[in-house]
């Protein structure tokens, strides 16, 4: 019997900086805007992909920024912000949870909805939880 290998993400990018040349220019300054105040808030942070996007972590993941133009991902518009331990958060409804229990997030169509104050809060947040 021959198995055939299931490939459910049709790309695979080598690095970050292939991933963001995949990226529509609308998303880009999205996520561009999003990297700028994720390094400035966790200068240590190391970035890789995981899932063919872009995950920030120190000891452990702390985030993720998900465009929607990456196929294989839960949005198909916008970029999302993601938080791998959201539900741990002192949120005040700033984050969507959907169905999911653990992962919490916030979707951006434009540069000018990012609050860097609100998300820079849930960055030095996350990163205590890191601990």
């Amino acid at each position: 019997m021959i198995r055939k290998k299931i490939v459910f993400q049709p790309i695979k990018f080598s690095s970050v900086e292939k991933c963001l040349e995949s990226i529509p220019k609308h998303e880009l300054k999205i996520v561009e805007a999003l990297r700028k105040i994720i390094f400035h808030c966790i200068p240590d942070v190391e970035e890789k992909l995981s899932y063919n996007a872009p995950f920030y972590k120190r000891k452990g993941n702390i985030c993720f920024i998900w465009p929607g133009s990456i196929p294989w991902g839960k949005t198909r518009e916008g970029v999302q912000l993601g938080f791998t331990k959201g539900y741990l958060l002192s949120d005040d409804g700033y984050l969507e949870k959907g169905t999911r229990k653990q992962i919490f997030w916030k979707t951006y169509y434009s540069v000018k909805e990012i609050d860097s104050d609100k998300i820079g809060a849930l960055l030095y947040e996350a990163v205590l939880l890191d601990y």
